[in-house]
């Protein structure tokens, strides 16, 4: 058994690892793109679009070459792991855990190759003896390649380190609110912030709340048999659904902007890719509707009930008062639902909120993203804060001699 010394060193380690991580991320955001004019993108002012590109990329211009970000990363796994949750048990069995990461790095790269063409075609590039064009087609590999240095480090991060992708995403952040925070007055600032302080507040009470379902286990013949049970957290996933929502946003925009690419006078799709922004009513209310869905899509798929169920009639446990199989099945799924619901509705209102009040007036745009960016780093510190402890806390149990 490790001593206190061993223990603490291991601690140390895994926090010097994503130290590590973090520099070599912050390196390449400042890498710019070959060709790439970097004098066209010095506008101090941020909006929402801008704020939501710096929570994917960390970089809201798209200059460098880890431009992609997370974006690919985070789209690729999702929509293996949303492929996978529909598939039959049977199905699931017959898939090797390294057949699913193969497919899921080629869609990463599919992803990468498509975004990257898009991206070089918006960007402004000097120009070279060799031509714009040349500058662009060097840029698009460069921006792929920056996508996997991304997803490296991510996986680098979380075996030896601590909260895989996270860091990464809470450096976009943080960057983000500094550059928000520290462009306005102090009277500016009192509406956002308090905002923020309410959306914090909602979203400790979902990361430490459970609901808690009694259980029978079979296993447990004691006084404690009576005090045993399953919890749900009363936000399933965390702030996952308010990262991925950013990233599924960009979605129909890269495919709009796609379109218009190819007809380039066609007034509909103009009409669309103006609209589809955080910073008009269109865009706000698609982005609201793809958090929402998320957050119910993703409670289900990762809690599953009918897994759940299926697991319990096996192990030969079950709720209390609950017939093992269907009806324990219906028990799991409307608890799960009205959870789900219930998380969505109130992480939906705290993003939307600022973004109507955007509408009105009352609040400026640059500091529309700023509850959401509260959100997020009040999940992703539960959950870092929750790791840490784990590792700190590693093999704690001490012999009685």
């Amino acid at each position: 058994m490790p001593d206190r010394k061993i223990k603490h060193q291991i601690y140390i380690e895994k926090l010097s690892f994503t130290a590590g991580i973090l520099i070599i991320y912050l390196i390449g955001r400042n890498l710019p793109l070959y060709g790439i004019d970097t004098g066209m993108y010095q506008t101090p002012y941020m909006d929402a679009q801008l704020l939501l590109m710096q929570t994917i990329s960390g970089d809201a211009y798209r200059t460098s070459v880890l431009a992609l970000g997370l974006f690919p990363y985070m789209i690729g796994t999702m929509l293996i792991q949303i492929i996978m949750a529909c598939l039959s048990k049977e199905t699931k069995q017959r898939i090797s855990p390294k057949s699913t990461n193969g497919i899921t790095l080629l869609t990463v790269l599919a992803v990468s190759v498509v975004q990257a063409v898009i991206t070089a075609g918006e960007q402004y590039f000097v120009k070279q003896p060799t031509g714009m064009i040349t500058a662009a087609a060097v840029a698009v590999p460069e921006m792929v390649a920056g996508s996997f240095i991304i997803l490296w480090l991510s996986e680098r991060n979380k075996k030896y380190g601590i909260g895989g992708q996270t860091p990464l995403i809470l450096v976009n952040i943080l960057d983000g609110l500094v550059s928000t925070l520290t462009k306005h007055e102090l009277r500016e600032l009192l509406l956002p912030l308090a905002i923020c302080v309410v959306v914090v507040f909602f979203m400790v009470v979902l990361e430490n709340g459970e609901k808690r379902l009694p259980m029978q286990r079979v296993s447990i013949h004691n006084i404690y048999a009576d005090k045993n049970y399953t919890a749900i957290k009363l936000n399933p996933i965390g702030s996952m659904p308010i990262m991925f929502a950013s990233a599924f946003f960009m979605l129909p925009q890269l495919f709009i902007s796609a379109l218009n690419r190819i007809f380039p006078q066609q007034e509909t799709l103009l009409w669309w890719k103006e609209n589809l922004s955080l910073v008009k009513p269109l865009g706000i209310v698609v982005y609201i509707v793809i958090l929402y869905a998320l957050t119910v899509g993703l409670s289900w798929i990762f809690l599953s009930p009918k897994d759940l169920a299926e697991q319990m009639l096996k192990s030969g446990d079950s709720i209390l008062d609950k017939h093992a199989g269907k009806e324990t099945e219906r028990y799991l799924t409307g608890n799960v639902l009205k959870i789900a619901l219930f998380s969505a509705t109130v992480m939906s209102v705290c993003a939307g909120v600022p973004m109507l009040l955007q509408l009105t007036g009352r609040m400026d745009n640059s500091l529309v993203m700023l509850p959401t960016s509260a959100m997020m780093l009040a999940g992703i510190w539960c959950n870092l804060y929750q790791e840490v402890i784990a590792v700190k806390n590693y093999d704690a149990y001490v012999p009685f001699l």
